[in-house]
């Protein structure tokens, strides 16, 4: 049994399954420490043997970490979290409070049942928009981008956020930076720490 990782509640799929790239300007990673203290340096991209390492001592599924670089948006730390049900994060938008919430879980989609295969509602309206599906329903609005038998779930509420912010969102899926692989898969005595409470 994975136990989550999160310290406060709080409410990734390979960067071909949308058209174009997300950019890394100076939002890229927001929260979050960068990987060098020169400001003209790149983050880091971690490698996936460093993502597989800390994800095999929480008992996770390395190929659902990722994250995103919503427009405008900061990642909260304290909303990521890791469990039997796959990955989540929140970003918040310091200027509305706005949030745009990263789900990443095993699961499957096709065009035949995008329209029913939801959680918050029995119906959604579901429209192919490139490599994705845009969804509308109960009240949200998402980008659902599908592949290896993981689903990831771009998402706010309806309303709140445009789409076009939601679909660059999307578009920047990306692995973590070496910089921010403490805050998405902690380690194991921060984890043990936090569910116990001391």
């Amino acid at each position: 049994m994975i136990r989550a990782v999160r310290a406060l509640p709080l409410l990734l799929l390979l960067p071909a399954l949308m058209v174009g790239c997300g950019t890394e300007k100076s939002r890229a990673g927001a929260g979050t420490p960068k990987a060098s203290s020169s400001p003209s340096s790149p983050p880091s991209p971690a490698t996936f043997a460093e993502i597989a390492a800390r994800a095999k001592t929480l008992g996770f599924d390395p190929d659902l970490v990722y994250l995103i670089d919503p427009p405008g948006f900061t990642l909260a730390q304290q909303s990521v979290g890791v469990s039997d049900v796959g990955l989540s994060v929140a970003y918040i938008s310091p200027k509305n409070g706005a949030v745009i919430n990263l789900r990443v879980e095993p699961g499957t989609m096709t065009d035949a049942n995008c329209t029913t295969q939801a959680v918050t509602t029995e119906h959604m309206t579901c429209v192919r928009d490139g490599n994705a599906w845009y969804r509308t329903g109960g009240g949200d609005a998402e980008y659902v981008m599908a592949a290896k038998g993981h689903l990831v779930h771009v998402a706010a509420e309806q309303g709140k956020v445009s789409r076009e912010i939601l679909r660059e969102s999307a578009r920047s899926l990306r692995r973590p930076y070496e910089s921010e692989l403490a805050v998405v898969l902690p380690p194991r005595e921060f984890n043990d720490s936090a569910g116990t409470g001391g």
